[in-house]
């Protein structure tokens, strides 16, 4: 049974009582924040939750920085960068920068990460952000050259995006697995960011200080708040009562009633803003999991009758929140090349029914479906299934776990999210999904080129006419269903001065105590 938030407001100052290793808040320049899922290994490239993707940009800059407004490129790491031709990128390495180590960065660092991730037998966990790197070259000590497999007009948003600079030398330290290969995922989290990674408890927290000596004249600015402490919290109604007693000063990812109760309150900010991330749903058209009653969503009719089940509409405005939207395409509507002229289905449960009956399921079946995050939203899609017919049971597990099985072709219907590394264009989403990877339920030679088309080529009208086809053919087949936008709840002190931004990363260096 649910309790209320009066009811995790009673019981605020016993949690408090228990948490007194992470009391937060300002009056000991400790800012506490927590979310549901676990941050196993604090590492960009070896860890793509986007808790992760939000350290990254804390302990790690990139040769490049993405103004959150303008969504211009602005100098980080690289004073400057120039398309020397379709496939070769230069850029100018800053002077005077040091790592959290003490070691000094230079045009080297560039060079070995990223020759390092781009390696076949790297590790690293989302080949897409990385495998269109060929090499990179030391051109002098000032300059670096990276070269591209091919024309990839997005290049610069991944240098901006997930391409966090490591110290040349630290990749020789990872030790090494039961086969006696190197475990990267064990290399010390040193970057040049305006926070070190101080300290991190797998599974349940990374400690985070100020980089007092972070360079000036950083287009992220020069942090304020002393230390940083992420926990995971994996019952949202104890996030909630944390942060009512003052042992955590940030949560997100707040349900929408609970938000509004807190509301009320008033003891805490509430605000409900637009993200990147979208929610789908995968149903196995490929037919990885079997072709026979083991997966009945191979049938197209089954795939027809899942999306007219589902009240989309109703789950983005009742649950979601506000600024939520319903999306018909396998992209964020922003992205370049995203557009939402693709075929569509609407709420109609007499339809599905039908098309059940159509495909050999009169009465229905039942079948499990898969889900990690935001369970009140999968639960929702559960309700409207079983009003045609389709009886659903929730394997509910955290994203690591689910991951896994999706990559071994073992989830015909599952339930997830993504947010695209923040990233403005459909290369950092669709492509990923169905080019015949480890996620691809589709598997279609002909979407597959499209995205090879829009991904590398540099006239725009080319790329939107190749990802038009793509993601026409991806709705009209129903390799997924596209749900909605996510739009957060964040809760957060009145004592913090916090901004929030649509690519869902927030940039807590930017905040300070009021």
């Amino acid at each position: 049974m649910k309790r209320s938030i009066m009811t995790v407001a009673a019981t605020a100052a016993l949690v408090s009582l228990g948490a007194q290793d992470a009391m937060a808040g300002k009056a000991n320049d400790t800012l506490n924040w927590s979310t549901t899922r676990e941050v196993d290994v604090a590492l960009p490239f070896y860890n793509n939750v986007r808790e992760m993707v939000i350290m990254q940009r804390h302990t790690w800059d990139n040769l490049l920085y993405r103004d959150t407004k303008t969504f211009e490129y602005k100098p980080l790491l690289a004073t400057s960068y120039k398309w020397v031709d379709d496939k070769t990128l230069e850029f100018k390495i800053r002077k005077g920068v040091k790592f959290h180590n003490g070691a000094s960065f230079s045009a080297d660092d560039v060079v070995k990460t990223y020759n390092h991730v781009s390696a076949k037998d790297s590790g690293v966990l989302t080949k897409r952000n990385v495998s269109w790197i060929d090499r990179a070259e030391k051109v002098d000590a000032d300059t670096v050259r990276v070269y591209l497999k091919k024309t990839f007009p997005a290049a610069l948003e991944y240098v901006s995006g997930p391409m966090a600079i490591f110290p040349k030398d630290i990749w020789a330290t990872a030790r090494k697995n039961a086969k006696g290969k190197p475990d990267y995922g064990t290399v010390a989290p040193i970057g040049t960011g305006p926070y070190k990674t101080t300290k991190v408890v797998a599974g349940e927290s990374v400690a985070m200080e100020k980089n007092a000596d972070y360079w000036k004249g950083s287009p992220k600015g020069s942090p304020s708040i002393g230390k940083i402490m992420f926990r995971t919290i994996s019952d949202p109604e104890a996030q909630i009562a944390e942060l009512l007693s003052g042992s955590i000063d940030w949560i997100w990812d707040v349900p929408k009633d609970k938000a509004e109760q807190l509301k009320l309150i008033g003891t805490n900010k509430v605000m409900n803003v637009p993200t990147m991330r979208i929610s789908y749903i995968t149903m196995d058209r490929a037919g990885r999991s079997g072709k026979g009653k083991e997966n009945p969503f191979y049938n197209k009719k089954v795939r027809q009758a899942v999306a007219h089940a589902i009240d989309r509409n109703a789950i983005a405005k009742e649950l979601v929140g506000g600024a939520s939207q319903v999306i018909h395409s396998a992209c964020f509507p922003t992205q370049f090349g995203c557009t939402q002229d693709v075929p569509k289905y609407a709420y109609d449960p007499a339809k599905s029914k039908k098309l059940l009956a159509e495909a050999g399921y009169p009465n229905g079946f039942s079948t499990e479906i898969m889900a990690y995050r935001q369970r009140e939203y999968t639960e929702a899609v559960m309700g409207y299934l079983a009003k045609v017919g389709i009886k659903s049971s929730l394997k509910y597990m955290q994203y690591k776990a689910l991951r896994g099985i999706v990559w071994d072709g073992k989830a015909p219907f599952h339930h997830m999210t993504w947010g695209s590394y923040s990233m403005n264009d459909v290369s950092a989403i669709t492509s990923h999904f169905f080019k015949q990877g480890r996620d691809d339920y589709c598997v279609d030679d002909e979407i597959k080129g499209w995205l090879e088309t829009g991904d590398s080529n540099v006239d725009p009208k080319v790329r939107k006419d190749a990802y038009k086809k793509a993601l026409s053919k991806l709705s009209g087949e129903l390799c997924w269903l596209p749900m909605f936008t996510y739009a957060k709840y964040y809760a957060f002190s009145h004592d913090l001065d916090f901004t929030p931004t649509a690519d869902e990363i927030p940039r807590f260096f930017t905040a300070k105590w009021k």
